[in-house]
């Protein structure tokens, strides 16, 4: 099985010229994420080699962030493997509606809480400002 790895960062179209022991000390800062690097990260999270949030810590990047790749990824996997691949119109349709379910989740539970906290007893003589 082909072993992929997470290239050096590159910064400013240089590798790191510190080597992967200063990659080991700080969040990378890459200014460009390609496919390739992240594709490798997407499948070291599949693996089991890191989680998400180790992986997004580790890199300087959001844990959404870093989640959106993985599920573009399966998205392009589960794809790929159909008899007859969905063509990128309705792939971009499918992830806009996915968007559009968590926005709707989002929105609720943004509801639920601005519900509780107007039913939320306070205390004479405190001050929620």
């Amino acid at each position: 099985m082909l072993a992929l790895e997470i290239e050096p960062p590159i910064v400013q179209g240089r590798r790191d010229p510190r080597g992967p022991m200063a990659e080991e000390q700080r969040p990378e800062e890459v200014q460009r994420w390609t496919a390739k690097r992240r594709a490798a990260l997407v499948i070291s999270l599949l693996k089991g080699e890191t989680t998400a949030a180790e992986a997004a810590r580790r890199h300087g990047l959001k844990l959404a962030e870093v989640e959106d790749w993985r599920e573009r990824f399966l998205l392009g996997a589960e794809n790929a493997l159909r008899a007859r691949p969905r063509e990128d119109e309705a792939l971009r349709e499918e992830e806009l509606n996915r968007f559009k379910r968590k926005v709707g989740e989002l929105t609720m539970d943004l509801e639920i809480l601005q519900t509780a906290a107007r039913l939320r007893p306070t205390t004479p003589g405190t001050s929620d400002e």
